[in-house]
This record gives structure tokens, sequence and C-alpha cells, in this order.
């Protein structure tokens, strides 16, 4: 059953205000040949901008998901659309929410708090936003309105050398799920919020999927503990390690405490077909899937 717009509420995290408040504020992999190859990415271990990552947009916080390429060599990194949003939490379509413009400058950090910022590791600039997109065509699918929510922040050129693609703690993305998931499916995440003070150890969450909803351009989940503000964005992988989403909403009702999974190759796919970003790809992680057993 399709959650109804009153019952979610978006999840990106604000820390402009301290402990006051918490305001709530991609898919192919590379074509033959266009491949980056591990060697041209940091190292895993010592990579500053990976998957995970921080990212701060006008002051609200969220957690990147994977990392792609273009046909002309960039870099992106991916969060999610309404983490540029300047509504309220509970404007969750796509087709008519507000959103900070393209070209919108976003910083990477690590160990942001509700005290700090953390320590920026690098700058990008928003670079493609579905929620933009579709208002652009005025999108009328109203699936594609509820749940498409990716963005794109281009790294900026002399931050690209401290790029790894890889989800940290899990390893993968091995490739793009095109499967979508099945009911009771493992999956896999690494949320980033700045609620957690940097404990890099509860950033990592196991869970099950409910399957898909919305024609498959949602996945609720439930993990051991749900996504909260900051979260929003962050991967989703399934139990192959493939790239399944992306962390776009946490449920109220009916199902409380799960969170939305945007999917991933229909997300991707309409910002390759839409956004204007010849070559446009997932990038697969220099490091193997290893989910704990």
């Amino acid at each position: 059953m399709r959650l109804a717009h009153s019952t979610t509420r978006r999840i990106a995290g604000s820390i402009a205000v301290l402990a006051s408040a918490v305001l709530t504020t991609a898919l192919s992999t590379a074509p033959a040949g266009a491949q980056i190859s591990a060697a041209a990415w940091a190292p895993a271990d010592t990579a500053e901008i990976t998957p995970g990552v921080q990212m701060y947009t006008d002051g609200a916080q969220c957690t990147g998901n994977f990392v792609y390429t273009d046909g002309a060599g960039n870099t992106y990194v991916g969060y999610a659309a309404h983490c540029a949003g300047t509504g309220a939490a509970t404007d969750t379509n796509g087709c008519d929410a507000q959103s900070l413009p393209l070209g919108t400058r976003v910083t990477f950090a690590r160990g942001g708090s509700l005290v700090s910022g953390g320590t920026e590791v690098g700058q990008g600039t928003l670079a493609y936003s579905s929620w933009l997109t579709m208002q652009q065509r005025n999108e009328s699918d109203a699936d594609a309105c509820a749940y498409n929510d990716l963005a794109l922040v281009k790294v900026d050129a002399a931050d690209v050398s401290k790029v790894n693609p890889s989800v940290p703690f899990w390893g993968g993305p091995v490739a793009l799920n095109t499967d979508e998931s099945a009911t009771g499916e493992s999956v896999y995440s690494y949320g980033n919020s700045s609620l957690r003070g940097g404990i890099e150890a509860l950033s990592p969450k196991q869970g099950s999927s409910l399957g898909a909803e919305g024609n498959g351009w949602s996945h609720p989940v439930y993990t051991v503990s749900p996504g909260v503000p900051g979260d929003s964005g962050s991967a989703f992988l399934d139990s192959e390690g493939n790239a399944l989403g992306t962390l776009s909403t946490l449920a109220i009702a009916p199902l409380a405490g799960s969170n939305g999974v945007a999917d991933l190759e229909r997300g991707l796919g309409y910002a390759q077909q839409h956004g204007g970003i010849p070559g446009l790809a997932l990038v697969p992680g220099t490091e193997p899937f290893a989910p704990l057993l």
C-alpha cells in the first residue's frame, strides 16, 4: 500500500540552530570503455569523499549515496533531491515542492554534529535535481512525483582526487539493482546523520525490504534503527551488494518507523533521459561487498 503524503516526512537534517531543533528540510553502470579504473580513485581506506560523506546545503545536512561519472569524465556524489528543498518536511511531492536552484554550492564534510559542522573535505555544485527536472517537464506520473528523489552534486575538480566509490563498512556497490527487492530480502545502508555526533559505529545499518510500492519507484524497509534526519540520501544495497536505492522518507503511519527508499534504477534512468548529463553512470565500488554473516 502506497504511503499517503500526510504520513511520511522527508528526513534531511539541519544544524543551523544548535540542539534547539532538527529541521527536516543515481541508472546503469558505466558502459564498456567508459569505466574509470580503480587506480584512478583514492584508496578506500584514506579517501575523504565516499558514499556516506556528510553533505551540507544551505545549512541542511544529508548523507551522500553513490558516486557517478559522465561522458566528459566529471565526478558526482548523489544525495536526495529534497536535501536542497526549501519547504516543509511534509512536502513530499517533488512536482510541486520548492528547491534551491542548480548551481547551489554543497560542502562535503566529516565528523559533523549538532555542535559542529565537522571538517570540510571538499566542495561541489548541485548539477541535477529530480524535483527541478520534473517541474520543468510538467511531469504527470504521480508515482514519479511522489518518489523520484535523486540529486547529483558535481565534485570540484580540485577535490576529485579525494573520491572513492566504495560504500564504507559494506563495500560495493557491485552493480545496479534491476529487479527491485523481494519482501524479506536483506538490505544494507550507511547513514551519517550529524545527530549521531560523528560516532561511525552507529552508521552501518542492516534490515529487510518490505517489497516495492509506487509501481516500483519506492521500497519501504525496516532497519535495526530507522534512518533519522541527516541520513537522507544515503545508499541502500540489496542482498547481493547491488545499488538498490537512496533513503528518502520516514513513515509515521501505517508502517511506523519504516523508511522509504527511492528506487535507484528508476531515479537514475530519469536523470539519464532528462537530466542533460550525457554518459551519466553509476560507479561500482573498488572494495568487494562483504555483508556480515
